[in-house]
Order: structure tokens, then C-alpha cells, then sequence
């Protein structure tokens, strides 16, 4: 079987893509806690992006696409907020675990809980398609988005990736 061809630096429609993804996620649990009140759609806010900056911190500076144009278009970003980290090889040599992925999970499943409750409280049309929308976007546009045009250019991915290795343990 032909290996897919890894990228040097993603195209921007696939950078634009991820990132309509991502704030698509981020506006509409924004919108669906904000039926507990603006202040709380702004903790949420900071939530992500306090997220994206662990991100950008901790995992960017090390990737092999710091300072480049990644999937996720975060590589330029980290170059321009931090100092490059110890390279690529300490990346692949990270292990993620379920815990470490707990906070992006919450950032859909904080508002689907929330929506629900909500929705006992005072039903809303509006606020339940918003809540399909989150779980489509969250979750099939998440993986969707990782399984065709990230993951499987990613030039770090031949080096070593910590989400690569937790998710592979994943029974099919």
C-alpha cells in the first residue's frame, strides 16, 4: 500500500477548514452557556483560550511544524508567542493520556451538559440545534477533520506523536 505524502507546510484551505472547526465549537458552546448568563459564556471563553495557549506552550514549541504553516495553523503562532522547545524528537518521546485529553473534551461536553439541563428548565428549539450542531462539529467535524486532512500529512507524525500513540490504543 502508497503512503500518503507528509506535508512541509499545510495548504491554507485545510488551515482554514481546522480552524472554522474549532471556532465553530467555541461559538456555539459559547452561545449554549450563555443561557446561564454572559459572565458564564466568558469563563467559557477563557477556558478555550486559556486551552490554546497550554497548546501553543507546552506541545507547539516542540513540533516539528514550530514556526511553519500546520493543519491546525498553530506552528506560525507558537513561533511568535514562544521560544522553540527542545525539537521534534522530545514531541514523539511525550506520552498523552486520557487525563491530558479531559480538556478538550470539555469544551463540548461542559456546554452539551449544560444545554440539557437548560433545556429541562426551559425547553428551547434553538438551544437543541445548537447542541446537535456542537455534538456534529465537536465530534464528527473533530475527527473528520483529524482523519482526512491532518493526521495522516502530518510530517510529525512519522517522528513521533503523543495523541497518535493514546488514540491507536483505541479498539475498532
Amino acid at each position: 500500500m502508497e503512503k500518503e505524502p507528509r506535508f512541509e507546510m499545510y495548504p491554507r484551505l485545510t488551515v482554514l477548514l481546522c480552524t472554522l472547526v474549532t471556532l465553530s465549537i467555541y461559538g456555539l458552546g459559547t452561545w449554549i452557556l450563555s443561557g446561564l448568563g454572559w459572565w458564564v459564556a466568558g469563563l467559557y471563553l477563557f477556558f478555550c483560550f486559556w486551552l490554546e495557549w497550554r497548546v501553543l506552550k507546552k506541545s507547539c514549541v516542540n513540533c516539528v511544524y514550530f514556526g511553519k504553516r500546520c493543519g491546525l495553523g498553530k506552528g506560525k503562532w507558537s513561533a511568535a508567542l514562544f521560544k522553540q522547545g527542545e525539537g521534534p524528537r522530545a514531541f514523539a518521546l511525550k506520552t498523552a493520556s486520557w487525563v491530558d485529553v479531559l480538556p478538550d473534551l470539555l469544551v463540548s461536553l461542559v456546554p452539551l451538559f449544560t444545554g440539557t439541563v437548560l433545556s429541562f428548565v426551559a425547553f428551547s428549539w434553538l438551544r437543541l440545534l445548537a447542541m446537535s450542531l456542537l455534538v456534529l462539529v465537536g465530534f464528527g467535524g473533530n475527527a473528520a477533520v483529524r482523519g482526512v486532512l491532518l493526521c495522516k500529512y502530518c510530517k510529525q507524525a512519522e517522528i513521533g506523536c503523543p495523541a497518535q500513540k493514546l488514540f491507536e490504543r483505541i479498539p475498532r
